[in-house]
């Protein structure tokens, strides 16, 4: 029945649209591959909500409870206080349809304008430097929230009108070819790096203090420092989660499309029991307050206190200028980089280094983040678990709109799409990894000025945890080590212009001589 189906879509006007025939796929491998994206990114709707949040949002002193006839204290912000928390759970609130909502429209226009099958959303990293470093915990930074939100639509205007004049696309294109194929196994290892640890993973890797990181899978954690306290490799949670990866792993190793799901979605349902030692919702006060929203199932989205939230006030101050080169300079170097690998492993690139709706795609990538920051989010990105749809056989931009579907109905059932856990997440992003490592063997290793460049940009990207220092590490080894090549140039050219000069002088000296010569006869 389903190629019945199949057929009957690749044969009709959404066919044509998406070119399903022609790239050959069908309408069940981009359902297939949009599921598995979704569910693989899924996460970002409460974690970008979570960190964003962190830092108050547009809550401030005013809504800080006190008592009668006394004044609030400036430090209300920073401590428990009844009223503060109200709204911060308000904000956290609006911002999980904020990121659904914009999630779905990148999504969308990607998956229309581009025909590619690229999910969007907030990108991980720029949102963690809004809160903590330009708002700051509780809008202890140097600027507000409100001014953060007009940095990102500027630097989104300005990376909208790089991708307009087609600077994006030149400059995938100047990115050398070792450093290129080293992006995917470097973002492959960054990935994995996420999924091993605890907060947005299984657990297996934890902070130490004399090593960095080391074994963790604990059974009693720090809650402060993350530091294993009690029963390594004994958590029930990472044990669950290595389930779930063996499950995936298994079903690849049969061929079994939709492995990836299978193996998120056993280990999400057992995590809803709440009598297990696995529960996402224990009896817990926060627990409780999940399970209760969790129990709504759907309710009904609207965004109230972040909508719009920009103001300009504050643009005389140095670090607003400074935080907008500094998103600006990730996006460009990071983002295009991301998107253009995406594209590469879905072998959509040709052999001239370009790729069909490439020059859409990065406008759409950067027009993206205008309307993230209109909704209140930091800036949007194509974002690396796209490769999990591309690994279930996702080609055209059917995919995109699919996850756009998924988002579009999150919006309504965020009780339930926040409650997969970590560590139904972690084992996905590993086995990401594990796929996107496979580009390493075109990596010329017997090269050195191939292979260290293309090596500093694996390393980097996971112990920088850094996608953007990875291709800054990457490009600037690519082109110290190219000075050897310029030197020899230059010093060749410098011999061949020496060499020329002593030949007149000889040719010269040859000619006064001669002449001396017949004089004398």
């Amino acid at each position: 029945m389903h190629k019945r189906l199949d057929e009957t879509i690749s044969k009709s006007k959404i066919g044509n649209l998406f070119k399903l025939e022609a790239r050959k796929t069908s309408f069940t491998v981009e359902l297939r591959a949009a599921t598995a994206t979704f569910l693989t990114m899924a996460y970002i709707i409460s974690v970008n909500a979570t960190i964003l949040a962190d830092s108050g949002g547009t809550c401030s002193m005013a809504d800080c409870s006190s008592p009668k006839n006394q004044t609030i204290s400036p430090e209300c912000t920073l401590k428990s206080n009844a009223g503060y928390e109200k709204c911060l759970s308000k904000i956290r609130n609006d911002l999980i349809v904020s990121t659904a909502l914009s999630s779905m429209i990148g999504s969308l226009a990607m998956g229309l304008l581009a025909n590619l099958p690229l999910g969007l959303a907030p990108g991980m990293g720029s949102n963690a430097y809004v809160a903590y470093n330009l708002v700051g915990f509780h809008g202890s930074g140097p600027i507000s929230y409100k001014t953060a939100m007009a940095v990102v639509l500027l630097e989104g205007c300005a990376f909208f009108a790089i991708s307009v004049f087609g600077l994006r696309a030149k400059l995938a294109r100047l990115i050398p070819t070792s450093v290129r194929l080293a992006f995917a196994a470097g973002i492959g290892l960054f990935i994995a790096f996420v999924g091993l640890q605890a907060h947005q993973g299984v657990g297996l890797v934890g902070p130490d203090p004399a090593t960095l990181v080391t074994l963790s899978a604990c059974r009693t954690v720090d809650s402060i420092n993350g530091r294993c306290i009690d029963g390594k490799m004994q958590s029930p949670k990472f044990w669950l989660g290595f389930t779930g990866f063996v499950i995936m792993c298994y079903g690849l190793m049969k061929n079994i499309k939709g492995s990836m799901i299978y193996g998120m979605i056993f280990v999400t349902i057992i995590s809803w029991f709440r009598t297990t030692s696995v529960t996402i919702f224990p009896h817990t006060p926060l627990g409780d307050t999940n399970y209760n929203y969790f129990k709504n199932i759907a309710i009904l989205p609207k965004i109230e206190s972040i909508f719009w939230a920009i103001s300009f006030n504050d643009f005389n101050k140095g670090q607003v200028w400074v935080a907008l080169a500094t998103l600006l300079y990730v996006d460009v170097l990071g983002m295009t980089g991301s998107l253009y690998t995406m594209a590469e492993i879905a072998g959509l690139v040709d052999d001239q280094g370009t790729f069909e709706g490439e020059y859409l795609a990065y406008m759409v990538d950067a027009s993206a983040t205008i309307v993230g920051s209109t909704l209140g989010v930091s800036p949007i990105a194509t974002y690396i678990e796209s490769t999990a749809g591309i690994r279930e056989g996702g080609r055209t931009g059917l995919t995109a709109v699919i996850i756009a579907i998924y988002f579009g109905l999150s919006l309504f059932f965020a009780p339930l799409i926040t409650s997969v856990p970590r560590w139904a997440i972690g084992p996905s992003l590993v086995m990401v990894g594990v796929l996107m490592m496979r580009v390493v063997k075109d990596v010329e290793w017997d090269n050195i000025k191939e292979a260290v460049p293309a090596f500093v940009t694996i390393i980097l990207m996971p112990l920088t945890y850094s996608i953007s220092y990875g291709i800054i590490g990457g490009i600037g080894m690519h082109m110290v080590l190219g000075l050897y090549d310029h030197i020899v140039r230059w010093i060749a050219w410098l011999i061949e212009k020496q060499q020329k000069v002593l030949r007149k002088q000889i040719q010269v000296s040859n000619t006064s001589v001669g002449q001396h010569n017949i004089e004398i006869i």
